[in-house]
């Protein structure tokens, strides 16, 4: 029994942690496409209105990144209590 909870815990970190990575490389090179500042004139409309989507996007991903951090944590140190647990205990 313990070894299927563990089976599942590892699984499951295993995918919330994969997730996390990618929405982490996502937000990355979003960043790389957002500029610290730009002078634009008014001509240069659209090019403003990209850095904004840009920026809504990266500040929309810091949330979920966040939750999955901990989703991850909290699942890693779970499993590895059912570990110590079965390991103590048989």
């Amino acid at each position: 029994m313990a070894h299927a909870t563990l089976f599942a815990l590892m699984a499951s970190w295993g995918v919330v942690t994969a997730i996390l990575v990618v929405m982490l490389i996502y937000r990355s090179m979003l960043s790389t496409h957002d500029e610290e500042q730009i002078f634009l004139d008014p001509a240069e409309k659209a090019m403003a209105a990209r850095q904004q989507a840009i920026t809504h996007k990266i500040e929309m991903l810091g949330r979920p990144i966040l939750a999955m951090f901990v989703l991850s944590g909290a699942l890693f140190l779970t499993a590895a209590g059912v570990w110590l647990w079965h390991g103590l205990n048989f």
